[in-house]
């Protein structure tokens, strides 16, 4: 059972409903009604956080994503990020909001901000479920965020640790046990 690995629960299921309309209510109310906004998930973590946050988006959108590496199976980033899935559509002159399950070194947002801007969009901003400050090792930006979090390893809600826990409703911490 995933269960016995949970350590505690961290934030709700509840919780997190609440904070993605949220999140839904200030991205609609930043970009204007007739401007389509690209919206990117990163793979395969923010796929979860992604579909609810699209539904309460009230604009015109297109979706495209992106799948990224930096962990593995380990719990520590490697530092080194790699694009195993790029876009399939051209982002130039276009809004793109970048849509990541967790920013913790910000090693691999940074990246990807680099690499999209590059491809001369109108504009990048990011959202992230989770953020882990005290785990920052350069300076990214998070433009819309759900919930700053302490440096534990997490899973659940999408996140995973070697493609389980995925698929719990919340976000808990998990046991040293089921990784050491």
């Amino acid at each position: 059972m995933l269960e016995n690995y949970i350590q505690e629960i961290l934030i709700s299921e509840e919780e997190i409903t609440n904070k993605v309309k949220e999140l839904g209510r200030q991205i609609s109310n930043d970009y204007g009604d007739d401007q389509q906004l690209i919206v990117v998930g990163i793979l395969k973590g923010a796929i979860i956080f992604l579909s609810d946050l699209v539904r309460e988006i009230k604009l015109p959108i297109a979706l495209d994503f992106m799948a990224v590496s930096s962990y593995g199976s380990s719990t520590e980033s490697s530092g080194a990020v790699r694009i195993l899935k790029d876009l399939e559509r051209d982002v130039e002159n276009k809004h793109v909001l970048i849509v990541e399950d967790i920013v913790d070194t910000g090693l691999t947002l940074k990246y990807l901000l680099d690499n999209l801007w590059s491809r001369k969009p109108a504009s990048v901003k990011t959202c992230t479920l989770l953020d882990k400050p005290s785990r920052r090792l350069v300076d990214v930006t998070v433009d819309y965020n759900g919930f700053s979090i302490p440096d534990k390893f997490v899973v659940g809600y999408g996140l995973d640790f070697a493609e389980n826990y995925r698929n719990l409703p919340y976000i808990a911490i998990l046991k040293p046990e089921a990784y050491e």
